[in-house]
């Protein structure tokens, strides 16, 4: 390749209300910022009594509800942001039990609308885009089914319960993707959307992600490979004690390297080379000063180190983009990239 490739996240509010009040005019953003990559649907419903939302409470500004994973959590009605978290369901390996049953059986009624995303699929290809999927795995699976502070205890209290909760999920994700594939067809890579860390390290040991966690990544990067799709890990936080890992389980792009976390793509790639290729770490904290200065400090050397390297690069952000980075700010990014991102 000539030149670095580009894609991004976008906060709701920065391209539905910020921007158009700055001259943002795309009804496809993808389009508009000549983007490589676009998302393709490929939705599967993961929960194990899918379509349950119960209202506990709301006012104007919030709602609680308890979802189809059986957990109670308190959103933002107007604005975005990660929902507290109020309860869970399941706490125990008995409680599990009772969720797990609905998984145990392929039900074609959780492909998120199968005709829209061949089409969309077919149209992306056709215009000369790399198509993704994308989907939450394990990790972000027990985080929505047990919540942080019972499945971190669980990965060293009891083995055996989160053994046979990945082992559940991985089959889960096997059979409905086998038969998503299908009948919509195949995408050229899959974003698969696991928080193993976050701003001060990782969650869990290494040694505990290797023994419980990464065979199970393993396994379910190995089907995706069997269809020729390329994997993208998006894992947010401080992930760098994980890295090994990664490579180990066969994973082809890093995302997003988080910057505001301490990770930094030069010293990653200095370290791993093209084991991996990279998508991200471009500081949204610099970005948000909207300081011209500022931001080609923080993007011109990373890029002109990662093109002296000959490191396969995906430009983006160090998470997504937030209303507070002007439109004008972004453009003036993506014109860095233009001038710089060549190899």
């Amino acid at each position: 390749p000539d030149r670095m490739g580009c894609y991004e996240h976008f906060w709701s509010e920065t391209l539905g209300k910020a921007w158009p009040e700055q001259g943002y005019t795309g009804d496809d953003h993808v389009d508009y910022f000549g983007l490589d990559m676009r998302l393709a649907g490929g939705g599967v419903n993961t929960e194990p009594f899918p379509g349950r939302r119960d209202v506990i409470e709301e006012s104007a500004e919030w709602q609680v509800v308890r979802d189809g994973h059986g957990a109670t959590l308190k959103y933002w009605k107007e604005r975005s942001g990660t929902p507290e978290h109020i309860g869970f369901e399941v706490t125990t390996p008995e409680k599990w039990q009772e969720y797990r049953e609905p998984l145990l059986q392929v039900n074609r009624e959780r492909l998120v609308d199968i005709e829209a995303t061949k089409k969309q699929l077919e149209s992306i290809k056709a215009s000369g885009k790399f198509s993704l999927f994308g989907n939450k795995f394990i990790f972000e699976h027990m985080r929505a089914t047990m919540g942080d502070e019972n499945f971190l205890p669980a990965l060293l209290l009891e083995p055996e319960w989160i053994n046979d909760f990945c082992q559940v999920y991985l089959d889960f994700f096997r059979e409905h993707y086998a038969l998503l594939f299908s009948e919509a067809g195949v995408p050229d890579g899959f974003f698969v959307y696991e928080d193993m860390g976050y701003s001060n390290g990782l969650f869990c040991s290494p040694r505990v992600l290797k023994e419980l966690t990464m065979p199970y990544e393993k396994a379910w990067v190995s089907f995706l490979k069997d269809y020729g799709i390329k994997v993208i890990l998006h894992s947010c936080g401080d992930i760098r004690q994980a890295i090994p890992l990664i490579i180990e389980a066969g994973f082809d792009c890093l995302q997003p390297m988080e910057a505001k976390a301490g990770c930094n793509v030069l010293e990653i790639a200095k370290e791993y080379g093209t084991k991996l290729s990279y998508m991200g770490n471009m500081n949204v904290v610099v970005l948000n000063t909207n300081d011209r200065a500022k931001i080609k400090e923080e993007i011109v050397p990373k890029l002109k180190g990662l093109s002296e390297m000959r490191i396969p690069y995906i430009f983006h952000s160090d998470h997504s983009v937030p209303p507070t980075i002007n439109l004008d700010t972004y453009k003036y990014a993506l014109e860095l990239l233009q001038e710089n991102g060549k190899y």
